[in-house]
């Protein structure tokens, strides 16, 4: 088995289970209170990653926001904010990202073996480039931020990449944040897509937590033996 991160996927969807509408215009889901506490749960992981769909749809800049909370993390000996990873099959990523332009921090690119080139040309200086497979494997991308000195990694989408870890079966906790609103629309990103999951009906996982917060609810899963460990 390969040696890994405590991988935690944070999620926030509709009522109905989008992630999104299919407006163009990006849909927010949460709350200020909730969106505080994503900026806690990041400043306690040594990286975050997402999709390459989602650094092209919705620009993040992935930082931790409160300047308390960065302090405490340089305080500590690390980043003010965790390293920043993305996974790509095509290399479609633009250099002028926020991913990639905004935060004084290493940031990750994990590309299918037949992109490789054309990443490293088009992200050279901005970021390090990574050949984990064609089509790339999951399972080296956690192998090699083991080796890269990530502990605790933190996933936030989009629906594709949720899929993909938690078929793989490597999560080992899940935050999933419900909104008080239908979205209804099938055209719409959803938080997964089909798939063969380790969770069923002969194997439920394991709910540790509800908790409101203002109007969205927050349902905490303990989806591994390791839940906790970090």
């Amino acid at each position: 088995m390969v040696e890994r991160p405590y991988v935690l996927l944070s999620c926030g969807m509709s009522i109905d289970g989008y992630l999104d509408n299919a407006s163009g215009r990006r849909l927010l889901l949460s709350n200020d209170a909730d969106f505080d506490r994503v900026d806690a749960v990041r400043a306690d992981c040594d990286a975050i990653l997402v999709g390459a769909g989602t650094v092209r749809r919705d620009d993040p800049r992935l930082l931790v926001r409160s300047a308390d909370r960065r302090r405490r993390r340089v305080a500590a000996g690390h980043p003010p904010t965790p390293m920043k990873v993305t996974v790509t099959g095509s290399a479609d990523l633009d250099p002028q990202a926020r991913f990639f332009t905004v935060g004084d921090v290493d940031k990750v690119v994990y590309c299918a073996t037949g992109s490789l080139d054309s990443a490293r040309s088009r992200l050279a200086g901005l970021a390090t480039v990574v050949d984990c497979g064609d089509p790339v494997d999951l399972r080296r991308v956690v192998g090699d931020l083991h080796v890269r000195g990530v502990g605790r990694l933190m996933v936030e989408g989009g629906g594709r990449v949720h899929t993909q870890f938690l078929t793989a079966g490597l999560a080992d906790e899940l935050h999933l944040v419900v909104a008080p609103i239908f979205v209804g629309d099938s055209r719409a990103p959803r938080f997964v897509g089909d798939g063969s999951f380790p969770w069923h009906a002969d194997r439920r996982a394991t709910l540790v937590e509800v908790r409101q917060i203002g109007d969205v609810a927050l349902l905490r899963y303990a989806l591994s033996s390791r839940f906790g460990e970090q």
